[in-house]
Parts: C-alpha cells; sequence; structure tokens
C-alpha cells in the first residue's frame, strides 16, 4: 500500500519534470541535437557559368540584349554579369551586349536593346531565358517559332519594361531580373537552371615567354574600340573602351572579368546598303582564351543542327579548356570579307 502510494507520487514528479524541462527548452532559445544522423549540412552551389559558390545558382540564366552606344553609357549592370558576349551588329562596327546573368542580381538592367539573329543560339545555348526590346526582321521570326524562351518588351512596354525618366530614348529601356522572371513564370517558363555549365580551375596558368598576355585589344572601330588590362594583383581583367574604363552605374566600379575570350569568325552584309551584319556564330572557329595573364590557343565549336547545344571551348589537344572561377567576357572579332 505505501509501495503503491510513493511509487504514484515518483511518476507525478518525473511528469512534472519532463513537462518542464520541455517548455524550458523551447522558450529558452536552446537547442540540441540527437544523434549526428539528424545534423544538416548545408552545402551551397556553385554557378554553372562563373564556377564561384552563389545562392541562385539554381536560378536559371537570364539573357539580356544591352546597347554599345555611347549615348547609352554607362550602362545598368554590366559589370554584374556572369557571362557577357559582345559583337559588332553592323557594317561599321557598332557592337551589341548580351548579357547572362545568374548568381548576381543588379538593383536595374539597361539599356535594353533589341534582339540579333546571330545571337540567339547563344542565348539557346546557355539555356537562358531571352530578353530584348523588340529586334531586326530575322530574329522576330524565329523569336516568333519559339526557338528559345524570350520576353519581349515590345509586348510587355510598361510592366515588365520600363521607360526611364532623364534618359533619351532609344536607350531609356530598362528592367530588373525580378520583373522577367515574374514575367517569365507567367509565360509558363521554367524558372529553374538547367545548363550544364564550364568545367573550372582555380589552378593559375603556367606561363612562358610565349604565353604571357597583360593586354588584350579588339579590333572594333572607334568608338567602340575595346582593350582589357591585366591586373595581377587581382588576377582580373579590367575593361576599357574608347581609352576610358568601362564602369558599371549600378556599382560605380570598373568592369572586371576572370576569362576574356576571343571568339573569331566571319560576317557579312545581308543586303547591299543594310544596316545589318550576319555573324557566324555556329559551327567552329579559332579562339584565343586569356585568364591569369595567360594566353590559351584553341578552338570554338557549337553545333548548328540543336538550338540549345553548348557553345564549346578546347585547347590546341583537344581538351575542353577549364576556366578559371568568376566572370567570363566573350568578344567575337568577325571583320567583314
Amino acid at each position: 500500500m505505501y509501495f503503491n502510494k510513493y511509487k504514484k507520487i515518483i511518476l507525478t514528479v518525473g511528469a512534472i519534470i519532463i513537462v518542464g524541462g520541455g517548455v524550458w527548452i523551447l522558450t529558452s532559445g536552446h537547442s540540441f541535437t540527437i544523434g549526428a544522423s539528424s545534423q544538416q549540412i548545408e552545402t551551397k552551389k556553385e554557378g554553372s557559368i562563373t564556377g564561384t559558390v552563389c545562392d541562385t545558382a539554381n536560378r536559371r540564366p537570364v539573357a539580356v540584349m544591352m546597347a554599345s552606344d555611347p549615348e547609352a553609357r554607362p550602362l545598368s549592370g554590366i559589370g554584374e554579369a556572369d557571362l557577357v558576349v559582345e559583337m559588332p551588329v553592323t557594317p561599321n562596327g557598332v557592337t551589341r551586349f548580351m548579357a547572362v546573368f545568374q548568381c548576381q542580381t543588379p538593383k536595374e538592367i539597361g539599356s535594353v536593346r533589341s534582339a540579333r539573329e546571330d545571337f540567339i543560339p547563344l542565348a539557346g545555348g546557355f539555356n537562358t531565358i531571352y530578353a530584348h526590346w523588340g529586334g531586326e526582321h530575322g530574329a522576330l521570326d524565329h523569336l516568333s517559332q519559339h526557338v528559345v524562351d524570350n520576353v519581349n518588351a515590345l509586348v510587355y512596354e510598361g510592366t515588365t519594361f520600363l521607360r526611364k525618366a532623364g534618359v533619351k530614348p532609344p536607350h531609356n529601356g530598362f528592367s530588373t531580373l525580378d520583373l522577367l522572371f515574374s514575367r517569365a513564370e507567367n509565360l509558363g517558363y521554367s524558372l529553374v537552371e538547367n545548363f550544364i555549365g564550364y568545367p573550372h580551375s582555380d589552378k593559375v596558368p603556367a606561363k612562358n615567354i610565349s604565353n604571357i598576355a597583360t593586354m588584350i585589344n579588339l579590333n572594333y572601330p572607334y568608338p567602340n574600340n575595346v582593350s582589357w588590362a591585366y591586373n595581377q594583383a587581382q588576377n582580373l581583367y579590367t575593361r576599357n573602351r574608347t581609352g576610358a574604363p568601362e564602369i558599371d552605374r549600378n556599382t560605380g566600379k570598373q568592369v572586371t572579368a576572370s576569362v576574356v575570350v576571343v571568339m573569331h569568325t566571319t560576317s557579312r552584309i545581308l543586303y547591299q546598303g543594310d544596316q545589318y551584319i550576319e555573324v557566324k556564330t555556329t559551327g567552329e572557329g579559332v579562339a584565343d582564351i586569356y585568364q591569369g595573364g595567360v594566353k590559351i590557343s584553341g578552338t570554338w565549336k557549337k553545333d548548328p543542327a540543336r538550338m540549345n547545344s553548348k557553345l564549346y571551348f578546347y585547347n590546341l589537344n583537344g581538351e575542353e579548356i577549364k576556366f578559371m572561377p568568376g566572370q567570363i567576357w566573350i568578344q567575337i572579332s568577325s571583320p567583314l570579307p
């Protein structure tokens, strides 16, 4: 009888202690893990383009067409792109940019300009959502067939794309990644990254007398002449246009790149007196890759039969080149015959 009485008391006290302890844990801010199997180890993913760890590595890249004209400078977001492709688009050497964003989120992107047909296979090869403000007829004909997921400002001006006050047209078109992703989701496009990416290595290339390259000069005519200078302390190339630093309006900083690729190809004027040229961006050709203050001679290749085929870069041994982690600029050199 006494035993049963004490047993009930012991059980009651034990229950009070357990409940009280649970309340203390929940309200005190303390926590603990029971067993190693319940520990969660967070691992961040590298961006498929830059090879650097970023919070948005699973985000599908967005490619935005941007102006090169002196009136549009400095551009907003150009220094925050994971990858930029620049190529001539007119017989007199005016160039245009396609800036690809994945790891960074600029506060604004612009000025946004028209689509050009020769950029479309590259946008498809990076598996991007392609953003543009109208385009030349050949480009719009292809985009109307939905060869790549695209967002056209001529359709979504005032919502996804905005005219910025105080900036003269046609260079006053701007957007943001939030607006572009919102529209892409509304259109039913996938927002998840599916680009196979580039291989990377942070190993500094071996240097010798024949491959040291601290300056890169592009053959674009004035006022689009471009040069890159290697900064050994930062292990980056700094970009200059018309002899002055290329500045990103968002950050106020000079544009830099870990890797600069000069992709040699050909071009032709489409029609006599036409303002457009056709640049070969599929097939294969010669490429020079600059990284770590070194020039690597090689080749480029993109399957013309597949819109989503990757743009590859190989060394002279036929091995895919490993890029140093960081931002990439592809400069397309395509002199007219």
